[in-house]
């Protein structure tokens, strides 16, 4: 008989809001502004069973903890990037080529469009279909989604609100008292 895969469940309170984290026994799979039940739907679709922290595999719970710290020390400014394990199976095909590139073509710090993400992408005609991608990205804040920007720099929407995307500009650009610590 097969065993399903299961992530663990959990919350974590940030200076942006609470963030739902789901793990598996090898990866952060989601960080996300999603209530518990948009959480575990989107967690299911991806093909996992879900469960809470009380029945999560020591694995699961390293994972969650881990990606808590990382989670803290980045809102806090006292680190620029995540290293915790990371699977972007809740993410369609074209979410996970846009987020996965995100780091790469923008780097702590800077900002683009979604026009410029899209011809980077080599997708030039591609942006609505960047920024849906983005809306779709299963690792928030851990993937760099809040770098990117409307035409001109107009801030638009972010799953955490706009208040939550300018907070980590801000933070990336040292415009907070928590990026100084950098």
């Amino acid at each position: 008989m097969h065993t399903p895969l299961t992530a663990a469940l959990a919350t974590r309170d940030t200076p942006l809001g609470t963030l739902t984290l789901a793990a598996t026994d090898d990866a952060l799979v989601l960080c996300a502004f999603d209530e518990r039940e948009q959480a575990v739907a989107r967690v299911t679709r991806g093909g996992l069973t879900v469960v809470d922290a009380d029945g999560a595999t020591a694995a699961q719970l390293r994972i969650i903890e881990e990606a808590g710290r990382q989670l803290d020390a980045f809102l806090a400014g006292h680190s620029r990037s995540f290293t915790v394990p990371m699977d972007l199976r809740l993410a369609t095909p074209f979410s996970r080529t846009t987020v996965e590139r995100l780091d790469g073509i923008l780097p702590y710090g800077a900002t683009g469009t979604y026009a410029e993400l899209a011809a980077a992408l080599g997708r030039p005609r591609a942006a609505r279909a960047v920024g849906t991608a983005l809306g779709a990205n299963p690792l928030c804040v851990v993937l760099p989604c809040h770098r990117v920007v409307g035409s001109g720099g107009r801030m638009t929407g972010y799953a955490g609100g706009i208040a939550a995307k300018q907070f980590l500009l801000d933070l990336e650009s040292g415009r907070t008292a928590a990026s100084a610590s950098l």
